[in-house]
C-alpha cells in the first residue's frame, strides 16, 4: 500500500473545494489548477498550491489532459482526483495519469470505457441477470428491424445515444410514422454532442422514478452498496432535488437493487466509488447506466451512512481494503439535497450570469452547504450553472423536508436568479411530500412558473417599466436597486 501525500484536483468550483477539505483532514497537501475566469475563486485560495492552466473555455483549461499531468509531475503530485464532469469519465485521461506514475483517484480506464458506452455496459452486465428495459440493446443500423422491435415492445419507445447523457441524443417516439424522423434527429444530436452517432431503442417508461445505488469497491474484490438515492425531480433530464433513502422502496427491493448494483461493478472489475442508475416503476427496476465517478449528490449518502466518500476514494486508490462489510452499513435517518443553479426557473430554467451582490448561507445543526462562492463573485458563463448544493439531514423524511424549507428561507443570494424558489415550491408540493412523484414533476406541476408567486406578473411589469425608464436616463444608476432575484425578493 502506497500512501498519497499530494493530490492535484483536476476540477473547479464546489467539488474542488469539497475534495480539498477532505485532503486537509487527512493531512494530504493539495494543488489547484484554475482558468483565468477562476483566478479569485475560493478553491484556488484554499489549495496549498495553485497553477493557472489556461483561458476560461474548458477546452483550453480544465480539459487539457497533457498540461494537467505535466503540472502534476512538476509539483511531485502522487494522486489526481478528477471530481465529476470534465475529465472524470475520460478513460484516456485515467490511463495517461496511471502511465505517468500517478495514482488516478477513480476506477481503471478499462472500467470507465466499458461503462461509458451504454451498449457496452448492457453487454457487460448480461451475465449477471440484471433487469433491463425491453428494447434493442445494440446499435440501430437497420431501420426496418428497429421498427419491428418497436412494434413488438409497444409504443412509445425511446431512442437513446449510446454515448453521453444529460438528455442529449434522446427522442421519444409515439408511433411508426415518426420513427425515421426522430431517429435522424437523435443520431445528429448524438454526433454533435459526443462525436458518436450510435443510438439504440428501448421501451419508454411512462411514469419513471430515477433511483440510483452508491457502491464502493476496493482493489481486492470487495464490493458494497451504500443504499439508494432518489433523483426524480429533474429539469431537462438533469437532477435538481435528491433524497436518501427513497420513499418507495421496500427493504426487499432495496436489497435486490443493491445486489444488482454490486454485480454491475463486478461485471467490469470496478474499484473506487461509483453509482449504478436504475429506472423504477411499479415495483420493478431496470438497469440504466453506471457513472464511474463521484456523483454531485453524494452528500446525501454521506449523511445517512456517516462515511466520507472522498476519503474512501483516496483509501481505495492507495490500495487499502474496505474497512467494513455490507452488514456493517445501516441507514441513519433521511437526507435531502437541492442543487442551487444560477438559473431562472420562471424563464424555462435558462442560465443566469452576473455578480453575486449578497451571499449568506444557512447554518445550524444538520445543515450543510457545499459551495465555492463568495459575496461579490462573478458567475462565469463558461461552466455548468450549478453554484452550490444545500443538504440537510434529520431523523425522518418529514422532518428533513421541513428542515430544508427553513434552510432555503435562510439562504440569501442576490445578483443572480437561482433555482431556490423552485426547490421550495417542489418541497411544499403534495406530490413530493407524499412521496408519489416521478421524473415528470416539472411537466405535470410546473407548466406555469407563476405558481412560484402570484406577484411575479406584477413584478415582471414593474421591472419592464424600470428598464424603460433607465434607458431614458430618468433613473440614476446609483439609486437603481439590484433586480429582485430568487428567494430574497419573496421573503
Amino acid at each position: 500500500m502506497e500512501k498519497i501525500n499530494k493530490i492535484l484536483v483536476a476540477n473547479r468550483g464546489e467539488i474542488a473545494l469539497r475534495i480539498m477539505k477532505t485532503c486537509k483532514k487527512l493531512g494530504i497537501s493539495t494543488v489547484a489548477i484554475y482558468s483565468e475566469a477562476d483566478k479569485s475563486a475560493p478553491f484556488v485560495k484554499f489549495a496549498d498550491q495553485s497553477v493557472l492552466i489556461g483561458p476560461p473555455p474548458s477546452s483550453e483549461s480544465y480539459l487539457k489532459q497533457d498540461e494537467i499531468i505535466e503540472v502534476a509531475k512538476n509539483l511531485n503530485v502522487d494522486g489526481i482526483h478528477p471530481g465529476y464532469g470534465f475529465l472524470s469519465e475520460n478513460s484516456s485521461f485515467a490511463q495517461k495519469v496511471i502511465d505517468a506514475g500517478i495514482k488516478f483517484i477513480g476506477p481503471s480506464g478499462k472500467s470507465i470505457e466499458i461503462m461509458g458506452d451504454k451498449l457496452s455496459a448492457k453487454k457487460a452486465v448480461l451475465a449477471y441477470d440484471i433487469p433491463m428495459v425491453p428494447g434493442l440493446n445494440e446499435e440501430v443500423t437497420d431501420i426496418n428491424k428497429a421498427k419491428k422491435v418497436a412494434n413488438q415492445i409497444g409504443y412509445p419507445i425511446l431512442i437513446k445515444a449510446a454515448a453521453g447523457g444529460g438528455g442529449k441524443g434522446m427522442r421519444i417516439v409515439e408511433n411508426d410514422s415518426e420513427f425515421e424522423n426522430q431517429m435522424k434527429r437523435a443520431v445528429s444530436e448524438a454526433k454533435n454532442a459526443f462525436g458518436n452517432g450510435a443510438v439504440f431503442i428501448e421501451k419508454y417508461i411512462t411514469e419513471p422514478r430515477h433511483i440510483e445505488i452508491q457502491i464502493l469497491a476496493d482493489q481486492h474484490g470487495n464490493v458494497v452498496h451504500l443504499f439508494e438515492r432518489d433523483c426524480s425531480i429533474q429539469r431537462r433530464h438533469q437532477k435538481v432535488i435528491e433524497e436518501a433513502p427513497s420513499s418507495v422502496l421496500s427493504e426487499k427491493l432495496r436489497a435486490e437493487m443493491g445486489k444488482a448494483a454490486c454485480d454491475v461493478a463486478r461485471s467490469c472489475d470496478y474499484y473506487g466509488a461509483g453509482t449504478v442508475e436504475f429506472i423504477y416503476e411499479n415495483d420493478s427496476f431496470y438497469f440504466l447506466e453506471m457513472n464511474t465517478r463521484l456523483q454531485v449528490e453524494h452528500p446525501v449518502t454521506e449523511l445517512i451512512t456517516g462515511l466520507d466518500l472522498v476519503e474512501q476514494q483516496i483509501k481505495i486508490a492507495e490500495g487499502e481494503k474496505l474497512s467494513f462489510a455490507q452488514e456493517d452499513l445501516k441507514i441513519n435517518g433521511h437526507a435531502i439535497e437541492i442543487r442551487v443553479y444560477a438559473e431562472d426557473p420562471t424563464n424555462d430554467f435558462l442560465p443566469d450570469i452576473g455578480t453575486v451582490d449578497v451571499y449568506s448561507i444557512p447554518t445550524g445543526d444538520h445543515v450543510r452547504v457545499d459551495d465555492a462562492l463568495e459575496q461579490h463573485m462573478e458567475i462565469p458563463i463558461f461552466y455548468d450553472p450549478m453554484i452550490a448544493k444545500l443538504i440537510v439531514h434529520d431523523s425522518t423524511r418529514e422532518k428533513a423536508i421541513q428542515r430544508m424549507i427553513e434552510a432555503i428561507e435562510d439562504y440569501e443570494i442576490v445578483g443572480v436568479k437561482t433555482t431556490l424558489p423552485f426547490c421550495d415550491f417542489a418541497l411544499k408540493h403534495e406530490s413530493f411530500r407524499s412521496g408519489k412523484y416521478d421524473t415528470r414533476f416539472v411537466k405535470l406541476y410546473f407548466s406555469d412558473p407563476k405558481v412560484l408567486d402570484p406577484s411575479l406578473e406584477m413584478l415582471d411589469a414593474a421591472l419592464a417599466t424600470v428598464a424603460l425608464l433607465e434607458k431614458k436616463d430618468k433613473i440614476n444608476d446609483y439609486y437603481l436597486p439590484s433586480a429582485p432575484t430568487n428567494w430574497v425578493s419573496n421573503r
